[in-house]
């Protein structure tokens, strides 16, 4: 599936940056959930796979690597149900060049690593962290760390929703609001209590969406 350029330019228009969505799943499934409720909203989505697991099953690749492709201005992306795959083995939200690359699509799906240290944001774009918990003290801490390293940016610019086990969930918020700056709590976000998490986090995602647009 081709981009939809049409989606780039009206996000243009309305002076919307492009957006980066940075899902920290154990499973890719979760990911593609994702990408099908982005798609029923109307968002054409390029669907980030730095772990080699999203497009496992896609066609056959570029014989150019992502570093190459970057470099030629053209991405070399593979058609999904829902949206463009892109393989890229190791690459960070924050390489030069891709939010240049990227400007016909409203958003970037990462598929992100749940177990990575760290994670970087995309220069100029709006963040989203998309963070799966449970109830391990594990999960709980990676969680922690990820929102910490998000609201300790410049500004604290971007936002976190957090889905999975609903007290798991409950506890990160309770934490972050004792633990991190209070002006940062707003950014928070919970769905875990929806019936249909990926679809409350689409409509909760384009709602406001429609509200930066709003000069009122």
């Amino acid at each position: 599936m081709a981009a939809d350029q049409a989606a780039g330019l009206r996000r243009r228009r309305g002076r919307q940056p492009l957006r980066c969505i940075h899902c920290f799943f154990d499973s890719v499934e979760s990911t593609r959930n994702l990408a099908r409720a982005l798609h029923r909203r109307g968002w054409t989505s390029l669907l980030v796979d730095p772990l080699g697991r999203a497009c496992a099953d896609a066609p056959a690749r570029s014989l150019f690597d992502w570093r190459q492709q970057l470099a030629r201005g053209q991405l070399h992306t593979v058609p999904l149900p829902c949206c463009d795959g892109w393989h890229a083995p190791g690459v960070r939200a924050d390489e030069p060049g891709l939010g240049d690359v990227a400007q016909n699509y409203d958003c970037l799906v990462f598929d992100a690593d749940a177990n990575a240290p760290e994670w970087a944001p995309m220069p100029g774009a709006a963040q989203t962290l998309v963070i799966e918990a449970n109830a391990a003290h594990a999960s709980l801490l990676r969680a922690y760390a990820l929102i910490k390293t998000l609201a300790r940016l410049p500004g604290a610019s971007g936002n976190v929703v957090l889905l999975g086990d609903a007290a798991a969930c409950d506890r990160l918020r309770a934490a972050c609001e004792r633990f991190l700056d209070p002006s940062f709590g707003p950014c928070i976000h919970s769905v875990a209590h929806e019936d249909d998490a990926f679809s409350a986090l689409a409509v909760r995602m384009a709602d406001a969406e429609i509200e930066s647009r709003d000069p009122s």
